[in-house]
C-alpha cells in the first residue's frame, strides 16, 4: 500500500550538483543515476512543499584539501575538537558545478538553502554546518523555514547518502521530523558504505522506502 503523503510534509532535496556526478569534483558513485527519477518525482507534484539545499563554498575552504599543504583527499585531520574530512576541490561558488543540476527542472522548487559558505566551516546536513570554531554546529535557514510552513514531516533524497543526505535525516529526526529517505534517489560516495548507512537509518528509526512506492 502507498504511503498517503501529507500536507505537513516536505520533500528535501540535498546537494543534486554537477561537482557530485560522474566527472564531477567529488563524484558519488553512479551520483547521475538519480537525476531522471528526482525530475520526475518534481513533475509528479506530491508534495506541498519542496526545498533543495546547495553545497555554496568559497575558493579556499577549509574542507578542501588543497587549503592544507602536504594533505591529499580525503585524508582526515583534527578541526576544532572533531575529525573532518579533506575534500577535493568542489561547489565553489558561482562555478558551473556548484549550480543545481541543469537537467532537472527546479521550478517546483520553493526555497534553495546554501550551506558551506563560511569559509572556516564545512556543512553536510542541511539543517545545521558542522562543528565551527566555537564548538557549535550554526543553523541554517532550512529548520526555521519549515516551520513557518507547518511541516512536520520530511522525505529526504539527494547526494551524498553516506554524508550530506545521513547528515540531514540525522538532524531532521533529532530536530523532531518524522523522517523519510527514498533510497533510489540517493548515491553515496562510495557503495562499501551502504551497510552501515542503512543500519544508521534503521537505528534512528529513518524509514527507509523507494521513491517508486509514492501515489
Amino acid at each position: 500500500m502507498s504511503p498517503a503523503i501529507s500536507r505537513r510534509a516536505a520533500l528535501i532535496l540535498v546537494d543534486v550538483q554537477p561537482d557530485f556526478m560522474p566527472g564531477g569534483a567529488l563524484a558519488c558513485h553512479e551520483g547521475d543515476a538519480i537525476v531522471p527519477g528526482i525530475d520526475q518525482l518534481l513533475k509528479r507534484d506530491f508534495f506541498e512543499h519542496v526545498v533543495a539545499t546547495q553545497d555554496w563554498h568559497p575558493k579556499g575552504h577549509v574542507s578542501f584539501a588543497t587549503s592544507h599543504p602536504g594533505r591529499a583527499p580525503f585524508d582526515r585531520i583534527p578541526l576544532y575538537g572533531h575529525a573532518q574530512t579533506l575534500w577535493p576541490p568542489h561547489c565553489v561558488q558561482e562555478t558551473p558545478g556548484a549550480a543545481l543540476h541543469p537537467s532537472i527542472d527546479w521550478s517546483p522548487v520553493d526555497t534553495v538553502i546554501r550551506k558551506g559558505d563560511d569559509p572556516r566551516v564545512d556543512s553536510y546536513s542541511g539543517f545545521r554546518e558542522n562543528h565551527g570554531p566555537h564548538g557549535k554546529r550554526p543553523s541554517t535557514a532550512l529548520h526555521s523555514w519549515l516551520r513557518e510552513q507547518g511541516v512536520d514531516e520530511v522525505y529526504v533524497c539527494g547526494l551524498a547518502r553516506d554524508v550530506c543526505v545521513l547528515w540531514t535525516a540525522q538532524d531532521a529526526v533529532e530536530l523532531g521530523y518524522r523522517t523519510h529517505v527514498l533510497w533510489d534517489l540517493t548515491r553515496p560516495v562510495s557503495p562499501e558504505t551502504d551497510i552501515p548507512t542503512r543500519l544508521r537509518f534503521e537505528n534512528l528509526g529513518v524509514d527507509v522506502l523507494d521513491s517508486t512506492a509514492l501515489a
